[in-house]
């Protein structure tokens, strides 16, 4: 897989109109939504994990406004990452009578008993990037080729370190290794982390089978590697610890996988802190990430950061509006993948969107003349 060209992805599948096996039944209940029902008479829950993260504010601001651009009332809560919160905000909106959830969970396995009580009340359920699991009663899912998100970290990692050249086909002038790198996962309790992991372990084995790239600290596991919540701090300090452990007899570390951009900056900073740095051309190693979030756009444009991968959330609320509207009416919304996403219960059908790679040479195409991001913000590393 890694002689691909891979800098923009796509999903897998062609998209085609894939029915669900059934919209008002095995997913959703006895009653469903009021079919006839105008859009300004109908309310739609939107349950969101955390304002923390800068993508999941974006994401909530694009759904509520488009729904409301199409009339609909939107009842739409954070839970700040607190999982009995998430289940006291999607319970409240149960009882108050929504006609459709759209929900991105904190751990896609902990609301079983929420869409139980969703069924029951003929409430269709749409899971929103994050997948809900071990429960029937999700009728789709609207996320990005989160598999291919993976393969995309790996080979910018390997295209940093110049092993893949611009064409990501093996680079006729690749460093003989071994290069030392180090791997970072996500949170176990968000089925993505898996999917992101699988595809870029995938992507980096024959490097690591063959020697030309090494685990020094042997942290090969996604246990070993993950990162509860994802959050900035634990990156931070298990990079520290990483490196007060196997690099503190001047070894090399050449490459890091980070797999979202808060991390990508936790590890930086442990970087830069210990003398590396502080740009990959003063010697920081090779950093990947996830989300395009500003200030590691920044990052990118400084020759810091070495890449991240674009989600254009724009589009991910687009399609998650489009599913809750077909469903609404009583359609089956438009599938791409009914295959992947096995929730432990069930085959969810799936629409899933393009990824792009960001590095330095792309992201003003990318992220500025797009409209994502004006000039301003990328050179304030704020919005």
């Amino acid at each position: 897989m890694h002689n691909r060209r891979i800098f923009m992805l796509g999903a897998t599948a062609t998209a085609a109109a894939l029915g669900l096996a059934a919209c008002g039944g095995e997913g959703a209940g006895s009653g469903g939504p009021d079919t006839d029902a105008e859009p300004s008479e109908q309310t739609l829950g939107v349950a969101m994990p955390t304002e923390t993260y800068e993508r999941w504010v974006a994401d909530g601001n694009n759904i509520k406004e488009g729904l409301e651009e199409k009339g609909f009332t939107v009842d739409m809560q954070y839970a700040q990452d607190d999982i009995p919160t998430q289940q006291q905000q999607i319970d409240q909106m149960i009882n108050s009578g929504v006609s459709a959830l759209l929900i991105a969970s904190i751990d896609g396995a902990s609301l079983s008993s929420q869409l139980d009580a969703a069924a029951a009340a003929g409430i269709p359920v749409i899971a929103y990037d994050r997948l809900l699991t071990d429960n029937e009663n999700v009728d789709f899912y609207v996320t990005f080729d989160n598999y291919k998100v993976g393969v995309n970290q790996a080979n910018a990692l390997m295209y940093g370190l110049g092993l893949l050249d611009q064409e990501f086909e093996p680079a006729s002038d690749a460093p003989e290794g071994p290069l030392n790198v180090e791997l970072f996962a996500g949170s176990l309790d968000d089925n993505n982390a898996h999917l992101f992991w699988e595809g870029a372990i995938d992507t980096l084995q024959p490097y690591l089978d063959d020697g030309t790239l090494v685990v020094p600290s042997g942290q090969m596991d996604i246990e070993q590697a993950a990162t509860q919540r994802w959050e900035q701090e634990t990156a931070q300090k298990r990079m520290e610890n990483l490196l007060t452990t196997h690099y503190n007899g001047g070894e090399e570390l050449s490459g890091v996988l980070a797999p979202a951009d808060p991390l990508s900056r936790g590890i930086i900073n442990a970087l830069q802190n210990s003398g590396r740095g502080p740009t990959i051309e003063d010697g920081l190693p090779i950093v990947t990430g996830q989300d395009a979030e500003i200030a590691s756009i920044t990052l990118i444009a400084d020759g810091v950061q070495h890449s991240t991968i674009f989600k254009d959330t724009r589009d991910l609320a687009d399609q998650a509006i489009l599913a809750a509207e077909s469903i609404l009416k009583g359609e089956d919304p438009e599938a791409n993948d009914t295959e992947t996403y096995e929730n432990g219960v069930k085959v969810v059908p799936a629409y899933l969107l393009e990824v792009q790679m960001v590095l330095q040479e792309n992201y003003e195409e990318i992220m500025v003349d797009s409209g994502y991001y004006t000039p301003e913000q990328v050179e304030a590393g704020k919005l």
